[in-house]
């Protein structure tokens, strides 16, 4: 299973990963669509209550593909009312909870922010602050360093994940390796090239 990031601003509980962020309602028996973030869409059932940011817990019942992601269905929401009250809402699983991966180069996102950035050489470029899809791709989101003059920017930089731009990533030892483009560009998102990495979330 990969956890993908959302695309937008979504602030996790410590220990959690956002599984999906509920959408507009589904008929009128309090169906929901959802913006899911798991590859596959009928493991958001199995894994048992969910939690929004305030901590209160949904019990997913169940869930189906959808054009934007997935159809949930979720215990105690019965009406359309109920559905919409809860759009825009995002719904946690606690890190602990989900499996370990087994191949190397798959990632959780949620893994990866925080790790510090280097370039070849082992200096410093700042940490990843994010890891955003706009459509185009996974877009690793490079935090500054700020006691590194040379690297320093104002604003973070938006790269393509991919193999040849990220070529080691060590969870355990807290860091990643970065080889920026040749051109060295932070162009907007939507202007980023479509990365093939296998790294999932």
């Amino acid at each position: 299973m990969a956890i993908r990031p959302a695309r937008m601003a979504v602030v996790a509980p410590e220990g959690h990963v956002c599984l999906c962020i509920i959408g507009a309602a589904h008929g009128v028996r309090g169906a929901v669509k959802a913006k899911c973030f798991a590859e596959n869409i009928a493991d958001l059932a199995a894994y048992g209550p969910l939690r929004d940011g305030q901590g209160q817990e949904f019990k997913i019942t169940s869930a189906k593909p959808d054009k934007i992601g997935a159809r949930l269905t979720l215990d105690g929401v019965h009406s359309r009312e109920a559905a919409e009250a809860l759009r825009g809402t995002a719904l946690f699983l606690a890190r602990e909870k989900l499996p370990a991966l087994s191949d190397a180069d798959d990632f959780y996102h949620a893994d990866l922010i925080g790790l510090s950035v280097m370039d070849v050489a082992g200096a410093p470029l700042g940490k990843v602050a994010g890891v955003h899809n706009f459509g185009a791709g996974d877009l690793l989101e490079i935090a500054p360093d700020e006691n590194n003059q040379e690297h320093n920017q104002e604003q973070s930089a938006f790269y393509p994940f991919t193999k040849e731009i990220v070529p080691q990533i060590d969870i355990a030892a807290g860091f990643l390796t970065l080889v920026p483009p040749i051109e060295d560009e932070a162009r907007p998102p939507e202007q980023m090239a479509d990365p093939k990495r296998k790294g999932d979330a």
